[in-house]
């Protein structure tokens, strides 16, 4: 049996990214990013792929062909916030209000239940799990279990597989399931964002390989702005720029040739609650 692995993608574009934000520059180009979604979508329709897009509403606003193309591809549809601000930079009912908003405008948008969320830059916050329980959401990929990365992320937590959210916060709501973005085991650095383009792909694969030899489903991700050809924009760190456009474009191809069936965030929660509500040989159903 082939094993299985998500490589989803942060739909947000290149001018929604806080490191564009803070630039002193800016770009007269607009909608920076779409032609890396085109490319990321049609790269998993050429292999019978699919996935996960955490999708900021804003950018589904203003280019609603590109998100209507990646559903009726198949590709299921998740929130990203309205905004693409830090949740914890807003107050609670600012926060509510990013969630439920972006629910609302891709539902409309698609025709589908928007059930999964991912925060941006993976900023999460004391209400988290009551916010996607109110606003009805039912899973989140907003964790890596990461060592600490300061500046960043990470430390505080370990968890590699979906868990109930009460294995993050014990207060959380049962109703929430977190699927965590994965890191390379032993080191605990992730395995995709920037840390594909900085190590390189063949790190992400090893990574990868790993992950399924202990029975983990991995959880990538990557941005349609890394797979664009970037402006120079006055302001915006040299980091952002490393081996974005062709190269990461080549890197995922390669990650999609690995010998894994890529599919959806839903699919694979959805099997792991199948799988445990069937009755262990020897009991009674």
């Amino acid at each position: 049996m082939t094993d299985r692995a998500v490589l989803s993608i942060d739909f947000e574009l290149f001018t929604q990214t806080p490191a564009y934000r803070s630039a002193s520059g800016t770009t007269d180009r607009e909608g920076v990013g779409l032609d890396g979604a085109r490319f990321f979508r049609e790269a998993l329709a050429e292999r019978g792929a699919s996935s996960t897009a955490f999708v900021v509403s804003s950018a589904a606003e203003a280019y609603p062909d590109a998100v209507r193309a990646l559903a009726d591809d198949g590709i299921e549809i998740a929130s990203h916030t309205h905004s693409h601000r830090l949740l914890s930079n807003l107050d609670h009912e600012a926060r509510r209000e990013e969630l439920a908003r972006s629910k609302r405008v891709l539902e409309r948008l698609t025709g589908a239940t928007v059930s999964g969320f991912r925060a941006p830059a993976f900023d999460i916050t004391d209400d988290h799990f009551d916010l996607l329980a109110a606003t009805g959401y039912d899973y989140d990929s907003s964790v890596v279990s990461s060592r600490s990365i300061p500046g960043w992320y990470g430390g505080e937590h370990d968890v590699h597989e979906p868990v109930p959210a009460t294995e993050i916060q014990a207060d959380a709501p049962a109703s929430i399931t977190e699927f965590p973005a994965s890191v390379m085991p032993g080191v605990q650095l992730p395995l995709t964002g920037t840390w594909l383009r900085f190590f390189g792909v063949r790190y992400t694969i090893w990574g990868m390989k790993l992950l399924a030899r202990r029975g983990i489903t991995p959880m990538l991700y990557v941005h349609p702005w890394e797979l664009s050809d970037l402006p120079e924009v006055e302001g915006v760190p040299t980091r952002v720029y490393v081996r974005t456009g062709e190269w990461m474009r080549r890197a995922v191809e390669r990650i999609l040739a690995q010998d894994f069936e890529f599919t959806t965030a839903r699919a694979v929660l959805d099997e792991r609650a199948s799988d445990e509500a069937r009755p262990v040989r020897g009991e009674t159903a």
